[in-house]
């Protein structure tokens, strides 16, 4: 399974996000690809679960996003044919328990670093998984800043 072998790119502080944008250009420098196209990737890649910004970017970065969406959220389900479906499965096979698969290995992957949730879809999934979980709140941040007013 992917999610294992992208473990050993899990960073100690970054986002879910960076790690894998990380992690794939490391990839891509290792094969020479030129380095614009290396920055593309990474931002594809870091900016696929914020919703509302990858549209405004450059089509990679939109259809990346449009894609996980697609295979992770089911959003544009029905506007796939059952056979177009059917032919990326074949070639990309789901597990048996693939939304509960990818919801653990999310976790897994965020647990020891909670602090890394706070404004993205993740703090969802600590929520989820984890009862003792207390999410970051924006207001409270900023309110509990040393700014006196």
């Amino acid at each position: 399974m992917i999610w294992v072998s992208l473990r050993k790119h899990s960073s100690a502080a970054d986002r879910f996000e960076v790690d894998g944008a990380n992690a794939a250009c490391k990839f891509l420098r290792q094969h020479s690809i030129p380095k614009q196209d290396i920055d593309t990737v990474w931002t594809s890649i870091s900016l696929h679960t914020t919703p509302g910004i990858p549209q405004y970017m450059l089509p990679v970065v939109a259809l990346l996003a449009n894609g996980v969406e697609m295979d992770v959220l089911g959003i544009a389900y029905s506007e796939f044919s059952d056979a177009d479906r059917e032919a990326i499965v074949a070639a990309y096979p789901r597990t048996e328990h693939f939304k509960e698969d990818i919801i653990q290995a999310f976790y897994d992957g965020i647990k020891r670093k909670p602090e890394t949730t706070f404004g993205n879809v993740k703090a969802d999934v600590l929520a989820d998984k984890d009862p003792k979980f207390q999410r970051i709140n924006f207001c409270s941040v900023l309110r509990e800043s040393q700014w006196k007013s």
